[in-house]
């Protein structure tokens, strides 16, 4: 994996022609948890910090041909993919998105768990779904195995009954205030940082980022553009009946590796 921008120096080391200031381990390669560090003068101070980690092919299409994501990753992706899921203390998705790719519990990484354990944090990130409906397979692993209790948020017009079947089986918050209808965004981006989750992860699907993003609650865009044309009628990564005001965003790094590129976005006004 090789870093195309900030763009090199001459006049920097070998490895740091590598991969960047800053940005290099030992062996001169790119540093992944340095290149993704959250913004600490924000997630320390207890504010919230919202990332999305979403794959497109290189015309838009958020999903291949067996709708699904994984047939426009590669092992870059996926590798990366690990990398945030290391340095997040929540993952945040959709139920549809649980449904379709499978989610199991996240294990302990050796190269995250013992020092997420001596920051005081869970040696996983919790999984949080967001559902209005509540139709969920609650005896799912993901729910009977999860080292960490997953979370379930909700709206306040959720069914009573499968209301209480999920507390039983999850941790239930309900984001939004009475009366309103469905799961309000930018309440459940909240809610879990009032519990100290600040480093937060978006993995989609593309319904649950246009919601987060017409929020205004999406500080930063993790891109994979995977190199190939996958043409059908798949959705784009952020889908939604209404257009939403364009939010600028800045390019701060980029990397590329077997063809593929990975950018990382950051909204203009957070950074």
């Amino acid at each position: 994996m090789r870093r195309l921008l900030p763009p090199v120096s001459p006049a920097d080391s070998p490895s740091d022609r590598e991969a960047g200031p800053g940005l290099t381990t030992p062996d001169g390669e790119v540093d992944l948890d340095a290149v993704y560090a959250y913004p600490e003068d924000v997630v320390g101070a207890g504010r919230p910090w919202l990332r999305a980690n979403m794959v497109e092919s290189l015309d838009g299409a958020s999903q291949a041909g067996d709708g699904l994501s994984a047939g426009l990753s590669s092992p870059g992706d996926k590798k990366i993919f690990g990398v945030l899921r290391g340095l997040a203390d929540v993952v945040l998705v959709g139920a549809s998105t649980v449904r379709a790719e499978g989610y199991r519990p996240p294990q302990p990484k050796a190269a995250y768990a013992a020092a997420r354990e001596a920051a005081g944090r869970a040696t996983v990130p919790v999984i949080a779904i967001v559902s209005r409906s509540l139709e969920l397979d609650l005896t799912a692993p993901l729910f009977t195995e999860a080292i960490v209790p997953t979370v379930v948020l909700t709206g306040p017009d959720a069914d009573p009954e499968r209301l209480a079947a999920a507390r039983k089986a999850a941790d239930v918050i309900v984001a939004g205030p009475p009366g309103a209808t469905g799961v309000d965004p930018g309440a459940a981006v909240d809610a879990l940082a009032a519990r100290g989750w600040t480093r937060l992860l978006t993995e989609g699907g593309p319904h649950l980022l246009g919601q987060l993003a017409s929020a205004g609650r999406v500080d930063e865009l993790c891109l994979a553009l995977s190199p190939q044309l996958a043409g059908g009628t798949a959705r784009r990564i952020l889908a939604g009946t209404d257009p939403m005001v364009p939010q600028p965003m800045e390019l701060r790094t980029l990397l590329e590796d077997d063809g593929f590129l990975f950018a990382r976005y950051v909204r203009h006004s957070d950074r």
